[in-house]
């Protein structure tokens, strides 16, 4: 079976070029143009990845990262950027990222990164809270 990556990005080209490189590797790429499709697409599919510019139209790689989390599952984020540094390297680790591919895309290093995330083991889903009932506490 095929790990999902869902990539957000207002450059439907880079979508088509990130598409080629991943066509010999057992990994299926969705696109969403912004956070508004990205979460239609979350809501209907389970993804292993979202991989998201930093920049996007309607917010940041911070906000994809919080729609990420919101869904029963919890996939990787991966932010992209052309101005990737060792210091927004850093911070993107620290707040929750997987981890950072620079810009342009260097087929490699794509490869690698994509097929580490959606190889790692899959975590459980999260569990739901349950508020406790009220006449079973009565009861007892």
């Amino acid at each position: 079976m095929a790990s999902r990556i869902l990539f957000l990005s207002a450059h439907p080209g880079d979508a088509h070029r990130l598409s080629q490189m991943l066509q010999s590797l057992p990994l299926a790429l969705d696109h969403a143009e912004d956070l508004r499709q990205a979460r239609t697409q979350l809501q209907r599919e389970e993804y292993d990845v979202v991989l998201t510019e930093a920049a996007l139209p309607d917010g940041s790689w911070l906000d994809a990262l919080r729609l990420a989390r919101e869904g029963p599952r919890d996939p990787v984020l991966i932010v992209t950027d052309p101005h990737a540094d060792a210091r927004f390297w850093s911070q993107a680790l620290n707040l929750g990222a997987y981890d950072l591919l620079a810009q342009p895309f260097y087929e490699p290093e794509v490869r690698r990164i994509l097929s580490n995330a959606c190889s790692r083991p899959q975590p459980r889903p999260r569990p739901q809270y349950r508020q406790p009932s009220t006449t079973a506490v009565a009861a007892a």
